[in-house]
């Protein structure tokens, strides 16, 4: 391949907000960016939004913004200072406002009251602190402490045993959506995800006017995950907090089977959080974290991102050219030993599957320099992507719109078609290759195509051209 096809979305913050620094990350490697909505103020986020459309234009390359709502997050009150749970004592968390001692909390979260059972468990402060719900109350419940240690003002509370009845989006959430909308964001993601519903309610605010991403960190989503999928535009596996609710044993097979169901039904998926966290302090990554990396190029993700490594780290370019490197240096593994990278799918009884399948099969067989796909709506160019091709995807496309989405799928070369004719546009396809350098006179792409000819949803031909 002569381009790295798994793709890098990174987090933008203070540090990298700015014109020159979003070019260096572009330089480096990142396809998408991140705005963290869990941090920073709307009018930060729209000097983001301004800097970054300015390289774009600046770089002539189409860049995807990704807006991550925060979502409900629960988090226990103000304590005293010097506070230590002990293993065995007890906890009282109280609906009242109470200053927080080793004998009780505030817990100000109804939704959490109404849905607790005995043997619930606790989590605090990202899993550090484990507790067991004992007795119930109308304005108190008290829990059992299993892992002790100290408990600091405001930090977050998991509960992973219930599904709680909570608004999929908080007022903070519909305030930042409504703004990212209006800033142009092409995506949305959605926090802690538990059930399709959240994600059909969110779709009937947003519409068309960006792609929805949900976020899988509660084990109560998957339950669902079939639907959930269904109902997105992609899925984000958010290992942080999904790995404080679940035992850090089953997020690996976790992130294996999203991946697989994901790809199936020709949903990018994104592998997040932690992925080279030593780097935000540290200049090179461990080793586990390179493997990890890579590791999620063999499951076949199409997107891995960063966070707090470009967003608040030391070394957001090196983060960025490293990342690059490992998936480089994977896909370059692949390429040679297929065995080691995703399985073959199963074949899919639909005219559109079984053009993409064909098409790939025929590229490789008449080793063709390139696939062309011509997609009004990427759904094309998604079906090609999930047969995971040994070489390049380009994707021609009239909307900037598209182009931008696509920047989060495997493999995805876009360009901006400005023909409509089909011959024309061949032409136009021609023209495109040979300047990427992708192939050179007398050589061969395959063209894959709709008729009638820029219809969307038509997939249903392909064609050998001779360059």
């Amino acid at each position: 391949m002569t381009e790295r096809s798994t793709k890098i979305l990174a987090t933008i913050g203070d540090k990298t907000g700015t014109e020159e620094m979003l070019e260096a990350l572009f330089d480096a490697g990142v396809n998408m960016v991140r705005l963290n909505f869990s941090h920073g103020t709307q009018d930060e986020h729209a000097a983001r939004i301004k800097a970054i459309r300015a390289v774009e234009k600046k770089r002539g390359v189409p860049v995807g913004i990704l807006a991550d709502l925060q979502g409900p997050k629960y988090r226990i009150g103000v304590m005293q200072d010097n506070v230590v749970l002990e293993e065995g004592a007890k906890l009282t968390f109280c609906r009242e406002e109470v200053v927080g001692d080793a004998t009780r909390v505030h817990l100000p979260h109804d939704d959490i009251f109404d849905a607790i059972l005995p043997h619930t468990t606790i989590l605090m402060d990202d899993g550090k602190l484990r507790l067991r719900v004992e007795t119930l109350g109308d304005k108190a419940f008290t829990a059992e402490v299993i892992t002790g240690g100290p408990l600091k003002s405001r930090k977050g509370v998991n509960v992973p045993d219930v599904v709680l009845d909570t608004k999929p989006l908080t007022d903070k959430d519909l305030s930042d959506l409504e703004f990212a909308l209006s800033h142009g964001v092409d995506g949305v993601a959605l926090s802690f995800v538990q059930r399709a519903s959240d994600v059909i309610d969110a779709k009937a605010l947003i519409k068309d006017r960006a792609f929805i991403v949900s976020k899988i960190e509660k084990p109560a989503a998957l339950d669902e995950i079939d639907d959930i999928i269904r109902a997105s535009d992609a899925i984000m596996i958010a290992r942080g907090d999904l790995g404080v609710e679940l035992p850090p044993a089953l997020v690996p097979p976790v992130q294996k089977t999203l991946i697989g169901k994901c790809r199936m039904v020709g949903k990018p998926v994104i592998v997040a959080t932690q992925m080279l966290e030593s780097m935000i302090t540290a200049p090179a990554p461990t080793r586990a974290e390179a493997s990890d990396v890579a590791g999620a190029v063999f499951d076949g993700a199409d997107t891995v991102m960063l966070s707090a490594e470009t967003a608040a780290g030391a070394y957001p370019i090196e983060a960025v050219s490293i990342m690059a490197s490992i998936l480089e240096t994977a896909e370059a593994h692949i390429a040679t030993h297929p065995e080691d990278g995703p399985s073959a799918l199963a074949v899919e009884k639909s005219v559109y599957h079984a053009v993409a399948q064909a098409a790939v099969k025929l590229a490789n067989d008449i080793e063709a320099k390139a696939i062309v796909v011509f997609s009004a709506s990427g759904n094309t160019a998604v079906r090609i992507a999930r047969e995971r091709p040994y070489l390049p995807l380009v994707v021609l496309t009239h909307d900037i719109a598209v182009e931008r989405r696509l920047c989060l799928l495997w493999g995805a070369q876009t360009h901006h078609q400005a023909q409509t004719d089909y011959d024309d546009a061949i032409e136009e396809a021609r023209a495109v290759v040979k300047a990427e350098g992708l192939g050179s006179t007398g050589q061969q792409i395959v063209v894959v195509a709709g008729m009638p000819f820029g219809i969307a949803g038509t997939t249903n031909s392909m064609r050998v051209v001779e360059l």
